[in-house]
């Protein structure tokens, strides 16, 4: 199973990265078409659906691998055994945070497709499609929080440690 979360992660992760060259792609047709005069619609809106791609879709590597933003301070200086129970809490809370915001991400997928909600811009894209790359990583966060939590409780390592030789990161 941890194979299986493994692979899924590295999937999202290299969805992120191919979210983020499209969107230097797009950004940079942006800037040759203004100076050679095309009119290009949507390219800004294609910019920003790749950028929010990238975002939401790097969200669960970039929890496993201990990159984002975690207030440690309190759990550090807590006894033992009340850093356990703390650690417990974050995880239980980020879980039900995160299975929330990808119910509500996945459930205005589904209402923007059935009421073929569009882009307002030139593009008229529709905005389902955009939405499935928030809705997806929504999903893999909630899923790499549930993963944390287990591997917690089981007392195996769920977040990255630092490779040999790279600085050990300090929020």
């Amino acid at each position: 199973m941890k194979t299986l979360l493994m692979a899924f992660y590295r999937l999202l992760g290299l969805l992120a990265m191919l979210a983020m060259v499209a969107a230097f792609i797009t950004v940079g047709l942006g800037v040759v078409a203004r100076e050679a005069g095309w009119d290009i619609q949507g390219l800004d809106a294609y910019a920003g659906y790749a950028i929010a791609a990238a975002l939401f879709l790097a969200l669960p590597t970039t929890f496993q691998r201990s990159e984002h933003i975690r207030v440690t301070l309190l759990l550090e200086k807590a006894p033992p055994r009340w850093r356990n129970a703390l650690q417990v809490w974050s995880l239980l809370a980020a879980s039900v945070l995160a299975g929330h915001l990808a119910w509500f991400s996945l459930r205005l997928v589904w209402i923007s497709h059935s009421t073929h909600d569009i882009s307002p811009a030139m593009d008229a894209t529709p905005l389902w499609l955009p939405q499935m790359a928030m809705a997806l990583g929504a999903f893999g966060l909630a899923v790499a929080c549930l993963d944390a939590l287990v591997s917690h409780r089981l007392g195996l390592p769920f977040f990255a440690t630092p490779a040999d030789g790279e600085a050990a990161r300090v929020e």
